[in-house]
């Protein structure tokens, strides 16, 4: 008997004998694809180290690859095996390799890791790439430990093909809340009074501690085991990518790269070798057509984290203002008719 969900569980979990339509929305490749817009947007169910020469060199703007961490777990039934050190050094640089020749010279590559393979990975990465940064992020989450600490951070490697590359720091300002307001002549210095609270739109740190894990009663959310959340993804693709650019995932798992690639006016290419992900992936894309939302990122910028009620206060006076312009804009067809 199937166990009913709580009624604010939205948990994405539709077993593959009733996500056939969506299976159906995905391609398989087995032979050279010459021009990247055969395969723009979309889901390929397959093997990365099989796919990957198939697909046409320097095509890709930007990667965003969340590989199997060297840990023992099963992803739906297929269980990855932690390796010796050098096996997995072995394996990094295998995808690595694969996946390169797709990026374009001016195009970046991030890199998801806990802290033990992040230092192999970092090391290996750097043989490939120009390495920029090491991100580190709190996941809040995770299980104690007795006789160690937490492990509550994650990594991110962000490294480019070349010296010229996009980075919009613009984008990815975070808004904090002012508590101690800097005047100059009595007026504001570096941040902006407004009705709804003083705030400094702040430079992004490689240190990123305001990132809500998915968990169940966020629409976002699917029974993969180690999905991240679309506003990680969006932070990433907002500072190294433009409107219309191709974002690539090589492990694509339930489809956040490409979900929040959609939402963000950016093309799409995922690679994901179980099925049943796959129809995750495509279910989340057929919602993104109709909600573009990425929790924490309101009206273009990224907020604290527990600032939800700033957001739609944000949100509520951005519609009004819009809706007020509209009203105006009718008012002034009309009298011109």
């Amino acid at each position: 008997m199937a166990i009913e969900k709580a009624g604010r569980n939205k948990t994405i979990d539709t077993p593959i004998s009733e996500g056939a339509a969506y299976l159906s929305r995905c391609i398989s490749i087995t032979e050279q694809q010459n021009s990247i817009g055969t395969v723009l947007d979309k889901t390929i169910l397959g093997d990365t180290f099989a796919v990957c020469p198939l697909l046409p060199p320097n095509s890709v703007d930007l990667i965003v690859a969340d590989p199997p961490y060297n840990l023992t777990k099963s992803f739906n039934g297929t269980t990855f095996s932690k390796k010796q050190d050098a096996d997995y050094e072995e394996y990094t640089r295998r995808w690595l390799s694969a996946v390169k020749p797709l990026l374009k010279d001016t195009g970046s590559i991030y890199v998801c890791c806990d802290w033990e393979t992040s230092l192999i990975i970092g090391r290996v990465l750097g043989d490939f790439f120009c390495i920029r940064n090491r991100i580190t992020w709190q996941r809040e989450k995770g299980r104690g430990a007795k006789a160690n600490w937490k492990n509550g951070m994650e990594d991110i490697w962000f490294a480019t093909n070349s010296n010229n590359f996009t980075f919009n720091l613009d984008a990815v300002r975070i808004r904090k809340k002012v508590i101690a307001p800097y005047r100059v002549n009595g007026e504001p210095k570096d941040w902006t009074e407004s009705e709804s609270g003083n705030y400094r739109d702040a430079c992004p740190s490689n240190f990123w501690d305001d990132i809500t894990i998915p968990f169940w009663s966020m629409a976002e959310n699917t029974a993969h085991p180690t999905q991240k959340s679309e506003k990680l993804i969006a932070k990433i693709m907002l500072a190294s990518s433009s409107e219309g650019d191709v974002v690539f995932d090589p492990f694509l798992g339930s489809g956040t790269t490409s979900v929040v690639a959609k939402k963000l006016n950016r093309h799409y290419l995922g690679i994901e070798v179980e099925a049943q992900y796959c129809v995750w992936a495509e279910q989340r894309l057929a919602m993104a057509e109709n909600d573009t939302e990425i929790q924490g990122y309101v009206n273009g910028v990224f907020w604290e984290r527990n600032s939800l009620s700033e957001q739609k206060s944000k949100a509520d006076k951005s519609s009004k203002s819009q809706n007020k312009r509209d009203r105006k804009a009718t008012k002034k067809l009309l009298a011109q008719n």
